[in-house]
């Protein structure tokens, strides 16, 4: 029998390098999950992040990731980051999004000065546009809150799907709420004020130089569960294009798949792979 140690090592091994190098953890504060693939690891300072990596940050913890794009990012705790999309400048062209991360829930920080180059952060309620300035997003169930400390923001209000349409160009200063209703005030509420990461209030200084030239690598731990997934398999279809392919492999594990089979309806796109004889089906002949 293989060890499970080896079959892990096997399996990272084997994941697919798209969006390689993209950027790199610089500084790790409390404990941090990566999902890569279908393996969970423990993130480690230092260590690359790229394209498709799932993020989860412990309680009390403070993440920050540094882009090849320029720009810099921070997780507060208990926050949960997803690495969308990915294009580096010379792909990505003038006003082009280079970078689209979704922000699950907790707190999240952003800081960039890349003029041509866009990146797009996204919340269930809530996503922003903007190529630099300085902007704080907070996710919850209750609802979502984004401050722009500096620059301009182009917001928009997602739908169930994903989608988004822009609503307003937030300048510096501006405070946008959304729970039933989205409110705009200039300066953030006393709340938000109060709850917002220590870290968050400073300006996020780059670490990228202290790790030139090195790179560690997240300790891989073991394959993922439906109960560690369950919550990134129900964000907006727009956003979870690809996971059925990505983790069909689980399906293998009869706990995985049954979980799976008991909420097709919240999740339809597996229904191919849980039962690929139906599309296979021929369909009559005509007359």
């Amino acid at each position: 029998m293989i060890p499970q140690a080896l079959i892990l090592v096997l399996l990272s091994m084997s994941i697919p390098t798209v969006g390689k190098g993209i950027g790199s953890v610089t500084f790790l504060e409390g404990s941090l999950r990566l999902i890569r693939g279908t393996i969970v690891f423990q993130g480690a300072e230092g260590m690359p992040v790229r394209q498709g990596d799932i993020l989860e940050s412990s309680e009390g913890a403070f993440v920050q990731i540094e882009f090849s794009t320029g720009g810099i990012v921070a997780l507060g705790p208990s926050s949960r980051l997803y690495i969308l999309q990915y294009a580096n400048d010379e792909t990505s062209g003038e006003h082009k999004v280079a970078v689209d991360l979704v922000l699950l829930d907790g707190w999240f920080k952003s800081e960039s000065s890349g003029g041509k180059v866009f990146s797009r952060y996204q919340s269930p309620m809530l996503a922003a546009t903007m190529a630099s300035g300085a902007l704080v997003l907070r996710s919850n169930q209750s609802g979502c809150d984004l401050f722009v400390e500096s620059g301009s923001a182009s917001l928009g209000e997602v739908s169930k799907s994903g989608t988004s349409h822009q609503f307003l160009t937030a300048k510096a200063g501006q405070f946008v709420s959304r729970r039933k209703e989205t409110n705009i005030t200039n300066g953030p509420s006393p709340d938000f004020i109060d709850s917002m990461p220590r870290a968050f209030r400073d300006t996020l200084p780059s670490r990228l130089g202290r790790f030139a030239g090195k790179s560690s690598e997240p300790k891989a731990e073991h394959q993922i569960t439906y109960d560690e997934i369950r919550n990134w398999l129900a964000i907006p279809s727009a956003w979870r294009r690809g996971f059925p392919e990505r983790f069909a492999a689980r399906l293998n594990d009869p706990d995985f798949r049954k979980q799976i089979e008991l909420h097709v309806d919240e999740y339809p796109e597996w229904e191919p792979l849980l039962h690929p004889e139906k599309g296979s089906e021929a369909p009559s002949s005509r007359n």
